[in-house]
């Protein structure tokens, strides 16, 4: 490939997750990629050390490579799916050349009356066509009680490891069925059977104590199935209807679930995913004068014995204060004093702005009861998203990071500069409050 020619084009190549491709002169697709960062992720393919860092292969690809394209996602999450599903329709000879078929992984769905969801190698999938767990047959005629959804196989994906973590995110959206056994006293008899431990904590939903119907249950496998087919669009259309019309039942318990599994899908932060694609991110920008482009949101709490109770959200993008971003919240729910319950709340407010970007990176002042508060505003809302606490002495200098410290040593110039601008900004904005309290 033309260095220059590529030069001119990766400044057009966003900072966002999304699905690279390497093409040959004749269109070709010769190898298929996912990001975090498309910006970053493509630029390390043009580094002095690629034969060392990726290898012979990944060299020669670029070699033969003529251009470059992409596609930007919402995610990492779907960035993972989509590479899934373009791989398998072009088959790029570098993806395939870089791994063995039988050593990919796939996410299945059974062909059963409870279908499970399950991650499998494709040297396994043989042994699943022979006990017709994936044949794509129809409903047995005449028969109420043989009632199958057609299985789906989704792949190949890449990374096993990341797939690992990403079933676990899509499981928290829609509990599945993977190992346990439906139980059929709970079903015909409705009796309910002892519930296993997925679905003790979540994970199930219920198909093993017959708490759920095959006609709901085929509803959840439908929306898994269409998020693996790259069909988010036409997922949140269904969700939303379903929504509404579970609200005009006045099945309200219903419509507020969907109305989170809406949330969950329009506001994925998959922090494990992107842990595992910021280790290559940070072999690329390390050493280098490029400042990381990721939005990076401070929070602190500032009060005089619990009066004038201030807190503030700060913003650091790209190694730069955004000062039109800084927010204020005065505290009104948490009692005086309570410092993690103010956070919850400023966060809790924060996070209803649907309209506001979301943050890479979410920056506490203090420690455990601080990263505690801040996990669980973003457990409720079923978002992950890395959160680090700084700790200072007893002089108010910053000691240490704690939390999701992966992010630490990269980024500390940043979060440190966020945590400073997040206490600074907050006692101006209490003595303010001070001020008019005092003057009234």
């Amino acid at each position: 490939m033309d260095f220059i020619q590529f030069k001119k084009k990766a400044t057009k190549i966003p900072d966002t997750p999304g699905v690279y491709f390497f093409l040959a002169k004749n269109k070709k697709v010769l190898y298929i990629g996912k990001a975090t960062s498309l910006h970053s992720r493509v630029r390390s393919y043009f580094s002095g050390d690629l034969a060392a860092s990726r290898g012979p292969l990944i060299v020669q690809m670029v070699e033969k490579a003529h251009s470059i394209d992409w596609r930007e996602t919402d995610s990492v999450l779907e960035a993972l799916i989509l590479e899934a599903n373009l791989i398998r329709t072009h088959k790029p000879p570098h993806n395939t050349e870089l791994k063995d078929d039988k050593s990919f992984n796939y996410v299945v769905i059974t062909r059963e009356d409870f279908p499970r969801v399950l991650v499998a190698r494709g040297k396994e999938l043989d042994g699943l066509h022979k006990n017709a767990l994936l044949r794509r047959d129809k409903q047995a005629p005449n028969s109420s009680a043989n009632i199958f959804v057609s299985a789906y196989t989704f792949g190949p994906f890449p990374h096993g490891g990341q797939l690992k973590e990403a079933m676990r995110i899509i499981r928290k959206i829609f509990p599945y069925r993977d190992t346990c056994t439906p139980c059929e006293q709970g079903l015909v008899l409705l009796k309910k059977c002892k519930p296993c431990f997925n679905r003790h904590i979540g994970l199930c939903p219920g198909v093993c104590s017959g708490e759920i119907s095959k006609a709901e249950y085929r509803k959840i496998i439908r929306r898994i199935a269409l998020l693996f087919q790259g069909k988010k669009k036409e997922l949140l259309e269904s969700l939303e209807r379903d929504m509404k019309a579970a609200a005009r039942a006045e099945r309200f318990e219903q419509a507020a679930l969907l109305r989170k599994q809406v949330f969950a899908l329009q506001h994925i932060q998959d922090v494990s995913l992107i842990k595992d694609e910021y280790r290559s991110w940070t072999s690329d920008v390390r050493g280098t004068s490029d400042v990381p482009h990721s939005r990076i949101e401070a929070y602190d709490v500032a009060h005089l014995g619990g009066s004038a109770a201030v807190g503030v959200m700060v913003v650091v993008q790209g190694g730069v204060v955004q000062k039109s971003e800084y927010r204020l919240f005065t505290i009104r729910a948490a009692k005086a004093g309570d410092d993690p319950g103010a956070l919850r709340e400023v966060l809790s407010r924060r996070l209803d702005h649907d309209e506001w970007p979301l943050p890479r990176i979410v920056v506490v002042d203090g420690s455990t009861a601080q990263l505690n508060a801040a996990r669980s505003v973003l457990a409720e809302h079923s978002m992950q998203i890395p959160i680090v606490g700084v700790v200072k002495d007893e002089k108010h200098r910053p000691r240490s990071i704690v939390g999701d410290t992966v992010y630490a040593r990269e980024m500390e110039k940043y979060i440190l500069l966020a945590n400073a601008e997040a206490h600074r900004f907050a006692i101006s904005r209490h003595r303010s409050a001070l001020r008019g309290q005092l003057h009234r």
